[in-house]
């Protein structure tokens, strides 16, 4: 469904006050009951006004109003990187990160504003904190009083290449690891992050059913022959291989949320994309404009790839020689 349609929903029961939230309760991770057998999840591939963050977040209110009224609710939305302000803001980045608590506040203000229940969002933002700024993502859940803060990933490997140079305005991550949701395990990777294997070791090995990926990835590279299967820029083509082949490897979700618009002569070329742990396919956004994508994950998935191809197994077999090779190699100079 594409968000223009999204806005046009007719609007439910708007509240006559937003009620004022508090600061959000971190937690070690959500305490799970039950494992769910199976997540409905949305992903939102958002075209965002470059530095223009309340009015960004003005949109959300309808595009949550639009999402989560409807007969098969989400248990989970997943937007993009630096969804609320862009991603080329370079030195701009003083003038719109933010701290967790305020960025978890403004959105659970906005989906107050027109929905009730509860639901759990994955977005990312420039983040302050302790007087430094990230490049993060959290997993939020909203709907109460206070939003309740599952984890927040800062992005560990920074681009400098190409059009890229997170480094002169953000800093390094320093780590990846899983947390639990009211559904079972997560992990979030930021864009580069999901480019070097390691990355998804950790998060699967920590446990992690779903990766979520937010990313903010300009069109690079020649358009593929007219026989391939996939169109749009080389870059989009790479992107996929890479998620079906991390879901694969791992016996996970991969969740690829993808930017869309353009921004300084940049063009984000959408093409976001949830891939299965067989390494198949679940969905694909379309190129080039806004959209959303529903789409049931049966969690049993998971077990059965992994009885079929057990390679996370053999991993944490072969893991402490792994690690030991790992250590050899980074002490060579």
């Amino acid at each position: 469904m594409a968000l223009a349609e999204l806005g046009n929903a007719p609007a439910g029961q708007r509240r006559s006050q937003r009620k004022s939230v508090g600061l959000p309760r971190f937690t070690a991770g959500c305490e799970v009951s039950t494992m769910a057998d199976a997540v409905n999840l949305t992903i939102v591939q958002f075209q965002p006004k470059k530095g223009d963050y309340k009015g960004n977040l003005l949109r959300f209110e309808q595009l949550f109003e639009s999402l989560v009224n409807i007969d098969v609710r989400p248990d989970v939305i997943a937007f993009s990187e630096t969804v609320l302000t862009g991603y080329f803001v370079e030195g701009g980045v003083r003038d719109v990160a933010l701290p967790v608590t305020t960025f978890a506040n403004d959105l659970n203000a906005a989906f107050r504003a027109r929905c009730s229940g509860q639901v759990d969002v994955v977005a990312g933002f420039y983040e302050l904190h302790e007087n430094t700024y990230f490049n993060s993502a959290l997993y939020v859940t909203l709907g109460g009083d206070e939003p309740v803060i599952a984890h927040v990933h800062r992005k560990v490997f920074l681009p400098t290449y190409g059009l890229f140079d997170e480094e002169r305005f953000v800093e390094h991550g320093l780590g990846v690891r899983a947390f639990d949701t009211r559904w079972g395990r997560a992990a979030i990777l930021i864009c580069e992050d999901a480019w070097h294997a390691v990355t998804a070791v950790a998060a699967a090995l920590d446990g992690a059913q779903i990766i979520f990926v937010p990313s903010a990835s300009p069109a690079r590279g020649a358009w593929p022959q007219p026989d391939e299967e996939l169109r749009g820029p080389a870059s989009m083509h790479r992107w996929e291989r890479l998620a079906r082949d991390r879901a694969e490897e791992h016996g996970v979700f991969v969740a690829l949320i993808q930017l869309t618009g353009n921004e300084g002569g940049k063009a984000f070329p959408g093409g976001s994309v949830v891939t299965g742990p067989h390494g198949d396919v679940r969905v694909r956004a379309p190129l080039w404009e806004e959209a959303s994508i529903a789409v049931t994950l049966d969690l049993g998935d998971i077990t059965r790839a992994r009885a079929s191809s057990p390679l996370l197994a053999d991993l944490r077999t072969m893991l402490p020689h792994m690690l030991r090779s790992i250590e050899r190699a980074g002490e060579r100079e």
